[in-house]
């Protein structure tokens, strides 16, 4: 069994400020940290340190951010595809962090958008039926749409995580089995018809909705340092949990998702903040809830 993660990769630069800026204002920061990150890039390395053999489909490019980012990534248990740069500019996020804990994000799609359909579904042929095809919301809808058709003609389990999200997204749930939302994306894309419907509420927990049956599962109360990377942790230990266990994520893969996502708040930056292999193993081997 495989995860095939379709979505994108960059290079992620946080900054500290006292407060997220309004519109037109100017304000000091400090840069903190530089690291890999991107929700397709960041959900794939959780799934790996959790054992799940991992393939991510995210393209880099020509620049000195690209190099730097393959550098990276192959030090992960993580099977990059396409292994060699495009033509163009890597993606990059800029992370602003808040006194309070809160953040905002500045992405860019360049990379993301130059990476062909042929060419992701060439590196999705080795996929057979019941792996996993997990996608967020980077690509456009048609892209996404595409992806997610093709995956359910050849019996793979779809997982949709529709951030950043874009109305186009509100048609694609009949191809979705498993979606991770945000109550925001909730609202915005009023997701219905899979099998599995989890909706995240932040410092409060998590719904999960299994053929129409709901649980709550309230989040691990924790000191907050540094939200990035927190849904992107939630939702990948979630996953590999339900795998690892050979069911549909349950009430234990979200208190393991919890626990693992209250690590990743209690530090800074993406992937150093992430749990670590030896963490993830320690954290899912417990089965109480």
């Amino acid at each position: 069994m495989r995860v095939y993660v379709a979505g994108n990769i960059v290079v992620d630069e946080t900054w500290s400020v006292n407060e997220l800026p309004q519109k037109g204002a100017s304000i000091h920061g400090m840069k903190i940290s530089q690291d890999i990150g991107g929700k397709g890039a960041n959900q794939a390395i959780v799934i790996s340190r959790c054992g799940i053999d991992t393939h991510l489909i995210a393209a880099t490019g020509n620049d000195t951010n690209g190099q730097w980012i393959r550098e990276q990534i192959f030090s992960e248990s993580v099977n990059l595809f396409p292994a060699d740069p495009l033509s163009t500019h890597s993606d990059a996020s800029i992370i602003l962090t808040s006194s309070d804990g809160d953040n905002a994000i500045i992405t860019t799609t360049a990379a993301a958008d130059a990476l062909p359909l042929d060419r992701i579904l060439a590196h999705l042929t080795a996929a057979t039926a019941g792996d996993i095809l997990l996608q967020q919301g980077n690509f456009s809808p048609e892209k996404t749409r595409a992806l997610f058709a093709w995956a359910k003609s050849r019996g793979l389990i779809t997982v949709f995580n529709p951030s950043p999200v874009n109305q186009g997204f509100a048609d694609l749930w009949p191809l979705v089995d498993i979606a991770v939302v945000n109550q925001l994306e909730a609202d915005l894309l009023e997701p219905a018809g899979m099998s599995t419907l989890v909706i995240t509420q932040g410092a409060a927990g998590a719904w999960l909705i299994d053929n129409a049956q709901r649980q709550f599962c309230p989040a691990i109360p924790v000191q907050t340092q540094d939200v990035t990377g927190a849904g992107d942790t939630f939702l990948a230990v979630m996953l590999a949990s339900a795998l690892l266990r050979g069911v549909r994520p349950d009430r234990l893969a979200l208190r393991h998702a919890s626990a693992a996502a209250a690590i990743t708040v209690s530090r800074t930056g993406t992937l150093n903040a992430f749990p670590t292999r030896d963490e993830l193993a320690a954290l899912l081997a417990t089965r109480s809830e």
